[in-house]
């Protein structure tokens, strides 16, 4: 009997991390699309956002970097990483 439960327990984890994962992924799909509404972009490609990037002005490319970083950017990395990196921009 704790086996089933142990099955039962560990299938009920399963489900809940693939419906996070799936749930990240279509948060990010929605990213995706709302960055090729708001420049205009109809090739709904990584070609379509390249044509588009070889577009912009350094200003417009820096705001679009941002962005993509801000949205993809890693949640779990260590403080120490970040100062690394602060001094190596420096």
């Amino acid at each position: 009997m704790k086996n089933s439960v142990l099955k039962g327990a560990l299938g009920a984890l399963a489900v809940a991390g693939v419906a996070m994962i799936a749930k990240k992924a279509i948060e990010r799909k929605r990213f995706v699309k709302g960055i090729f509404e708001e420049y205009g972009i109809k090739e709904k490609s990584p070609f379509g956002l390249a044509d588009k990037i070889r577009e912009m002005n350094e200003e417009q490319y820096q705001e679009l970097k941002g962005k993509f970083k801000k949205e993809f950017a890693s949640r779990c990395h260590h403080r120490g990483f970040e100062r690394k990196e602060d001094i190596a921009e420096a």
